[in-house]
């Protein structure tokens, strides 16, 4: 079995789109990654490897998960593409290099692609994924190549608003 987490960036500022790259995370945004990462932990769900967007927000969030996670936030892996965007077949081929000893991987990153990656992956999906939207899916595989899409089931989705 292999796991993919796949989590939208924490609800950001609104203001600086002109450096869309360096925007931060609202107060907001921090606290819900928080909970998400304290109810993760919770139900024992840990990462083998986290790989994320560079851009600020998304990595802010992916640090709060790490810390929640016990896993070294300077093991975080930064792939540009996945802020640059990425096809679902693209996205697909990057899971399918993970290290072959993990078993769970984490991703951060950004709408639209992220709620395409989950449609895409899931054998359906139905939902939304607003900010710090975590989705949990496990494949059926017993290697990172066997992956494919529209493979996997969702074990839960995670959203802040369960927790208000």
């Amino acid at each position: 079995m292999k796991r993919v987490v796949i989590v939208r960036h924490g609800k950001a500022v609104p203001y600086g789109y002109e450096n869309d790259f360096k925007r931060d995370l609202r107060e907001r945004g921090e606290n819900d990654a928080n909970r998400i990462g304290q109810e993760l932990k919770a139900r024992d769900v840990f990462p083998d490897v986290i790989i994320s967007s560079p851009a600020k927000r998304a990595l802010k969030t992916a640090r709060i998960f790490a810390e929640n996670l016990n896993y070294n936030p300077k093991k975080i892996k930064k792939v540009k593409a996945i802020y640059d965007g990425l096809t679902t077949s693209e996205f697909a081929e990057m899971i399918r290099q993970l290290p072959a000893e993990s078993n769970t991987a984490f991703f951060f990153g950004h709408n639209p692609g992220f709620y395409y990656y989950v449609s895409n992956l899931l054998k359906e999906f139905h939902g939304d994924m607003p900010t710090s939207s975590t989705v949990v899916i496990d494949f059926d595989v017993n290697t990172w190549p066997e992956v494919d899409t529209r493979s996997g089931d969702l074990v839960f989705q995670l959203v802040p608003r369960m927790f208000k």
